[in-house]
């Protein structure tokens, strides 16, 4: 075991440091440094295989901060955050404290790492008083909505807006999502949002479509194995509820900031790599 891991072995016991982390992975595709030589050792293979998958990291991202914003503007002002993984730039958050907004945040990740990292920043950033974290799984609907934590910060008797992005790929279909989520609704009052990003590939280039199914085949070396749907199978996971305009698309034209604004190459690249959509309770 390296300096590196043993140290951390020491912060974070119980966590297993000999497999790469899906959560740590991604943190090093965002550019972040809460990950190990072994995430980085995976992510950069990965990145042979796939080359836009820093660029898909990143239009994920992007994505998250233009939905919290727009359930902001739309008069929502609770968030939870399922899968939120090891913190970095553009947390839900700091999307709210930018906005301005009395909101309240719960953080939901069952990976020690992840939630001793965010229970970290958020006291560095003097936030405990409005957003909190949550170790669960999102397979534990019952435990992650009756946590103190989250009976602290969430009234759902109040719209929230509930976000699984990036984290539905990590599920397999024993998991019953759909079903798991039928759960989550439930619970939530009319004028709340369900918004969910999901790597695909059924509408990518024959060439992507190879290189993505390689790097899926990839990650079932990890503690996290990964599974790709398609755009119809993702739709029927929001339920009942109607779509939220545009629909269900890809990362980048999900209500853009410039509409029609030209994407780089590397975004362009990624462009066909995931599918993402919002939906809401309706009245």
């Amino acid at each position: 075991m390296s300096t590196e891991t043993e140290g951390d072995a020491a912060r974070f016991p119980g966590v297993d440091l000999s497999r790469p982390s899906a959560a740590r992975i991604y943190d090093w595709y965002l550019g972040g440094a809460h990950n190990w030589a072994i995430d980085r050792e995976f992510g950069a293979r990965i990145e042979t295989m796939l080359p836009p998958i820093k660029a898909l990291a990143r239009s994920n991202r992007a994505f998250l901060g233009r939905l919290v914003r727009a359930a902001l503007d739309s008069g929502i002002r609770q968030f939870l955050d399922i899968g939120s993984g090891i913190p970095a730039v553009g947390n839900v958050h700091e999307i709210v404290r930018q906005h301005g907004a009395d909101a309240r945040v719960v953080y939901v990740d069952y990976e020690p790492v992840a939630a001793a990292h965010s229970r970290m920043l958020l006291q560095q950033e003097e936030a405990t008083g409005w957003a909190g974290i949550v170790q669960q799984d999102f397979l534990a609907p019952s435990a992650v909505l009756e946590s103190p934590e989250t009976r602290r910060l969430i009234d759902f008797d109040q719209p929230v807006c509930l976000l699984l992005i990036a984290l539905g790929h990590f599920l397999g279909d024993e998991a019953d999502v759909p079903g798991v989520l039928d759960r989550y609704r439930d619970r939530l009052v009319a004028g709340s949002w369900l918004g969910l990003s999901h790597i695909a590939c059924d509408d990518a280039t024959p060439e992507q479509q190879e290189q993505m199914r390689g790097g899926a085949a990839s990650y079932q070396d990890t503690s996290n194995p990964l599974w790709l749907r398609d755009r119809a199978e993702l739709a029927r996971w929001f339920g009942p509820w109607p779509l939220l305009s545009p629909g269900m698309v890809h990362l980048p034209d999900w209500r853009p900031d410039v509409p029609d604004e030209p994407l780089s190459e590397e975004e362009a690249q990624a462009r066909g790599l995931a599918w993402c959509g919002v939906a809401t309770r309706p009245d």
